[in-house]
């Protein structure tokens, strides 16, 4: 039995070399990273993570620290379905959601490393092995770039190997969206893959209106049209807007999932494992995707989410997006030809430079 035997949490700001903006969260200028990790009587470490946009983060690690000791220690390692169930209904009347639902995830995240490691396979093998080579895209937080300084900077996403593109749109004139879509159509000619990223911008009926005004440029996908608490809003915009629709990076739970995949509200589910309760509860949303035969993407965190793409045969793309991580990671996420490849380092295969991080506490 491979009990836990301690939790160790970080909390860490991580700064930004440019200021950061989109539509609604304004400007971001640093990343909170938090950190656990679980080790067990065999002296095995599994490591999890998750991320805020500058906010909470003393929260999450608070959770990570006081709670999670209590809950878990002792138990066995092993047992990933019954420790989430435990640490989810310990937590569920003063969380549910919000930065309980975040550490729950860096927790589990750091279960599924700990088990791979054990198990000396790589986490997109012991989840099933699908396929290493993952589709992806880069994902920018560029929504004031002017139409040049967007192109000047998917040139540079283009020479890094990326084969698909995602821009932000939100801005105050959808005539100005509109012109930047234009623009990057004609620079990356047709058939590109292009998706676009409201951030939870409109309502549904401004939502439709720019969906429609997008149509003539043929987006793989238009991403967060509205609110997440508006399943209703998201399924008239799937049915009268004309284009796929990309949802779920806020939203928390399997049962969420459920709601937007049941009402027809979303084409491309979108989990994020940081904050949908991590890899247990975000293999099932794929495979609850998978059986609505609807293709399953991701938001943030690409060194892990990479493997559990590869483990899905209903994936589409990876989001890649590293949020200046990849300064503290030893082996950052490879790109080839338009494909993430997922490591075959046992675990996840993330190394922190814990040195590094240090220097960074929050």
């Amino acid at each position: 039995m491979p009990a836990i035997t301690a939790i160790e949490a970080g909390f860490y700001r991580i700064p930004l070399p440019v200021v950061l903006t989109d539509s609604m969260h304004g400007e971001m200028k640093a990343f909170e990273l938090n950190t656990v990790r679980v080790r067990d009587a065999e002296g095995a470490e599994g490591v999890g993570y998750t991320y805020t946009v500058g906010r909470n983060g003393a929260a999450i690690d608070a959770i990570l620290r006081r709670e999670f000791p209590e809950i878990v220690v002792g138990e066995d390692a092993d047992h990933i379905e019954r420790l989430w169930n435990k640490a989810w209904w310990a937590l569920h009347y003063g969380g549910r959601g919000g930065p309980t639902v975040l550490a729950i995830s860096a927790f589990d995240m750091a279960l599924w490393d700990l088990k791979a490691k054990r198990a000396s396979l790589p986490l997109w093998n012991l989840l099933g092995g699908f396929d290493p080579k993952v589709p992806c895209y880069a994902g920018g937080i560029d929504l004031e770039l002017t139409a040049d300084e967007l192109i000047k900077q998917t040139e540079g996403n283009l020479a890094k190997g990326f084969r698909a593109i995602k821009m932000k749109v939100g801005r105050k004139k959808l005539s100005e969206d509109v012109t930047k879509v234009r623009a990057m159509r004609d620079f990356l000619g047709d058939g590109f893959p292009l998706m676009v990223d409201a951030n939870m911008k409109w309502t549904a009926d401004e939502a439709i209106r720019a969906a429609r005004a997008f149509a003539p440029y043929d987006l793989t996908w238009l991403e967060e049209p509205t609110i997440p608490d508006d399943p209703a809003g998201h399924a008239r915009i799937v049915r009268e807007g004309g284009l796929p629709v990309a949802a779920g990076e806020n939203l928390r739970t399997l049962w969420e999932f459920k709601q937007y995949i049941a009402a027809g509200a979303v084409t491309y589910p979108e989990p994020d494992v940081t904050n949908c309760g991590g890899v247990t509860p975000f293999m099932k949303i794929a495979a609850l995707a998978e059986a609505f035969n609807l293709p399953v993407t991701t938001h943030g965190a690409h060194d892990v989410t990479v493997h559990l793409l590869a483990a899905c045969p209903n994936r589409s793309y990876l989001e890649a997006h590293g949020f200046g991580l990849e300064r503290y990671i030893a082996e950052p996420l490879r790109i080839e030809e338009g494909f993430a490849i997922a490591p075959d380092r046992p675990g996840h295969g993330i190394a922190f430079d814990w040195a590094g991080l240090d220097k960074i506490r929050g």
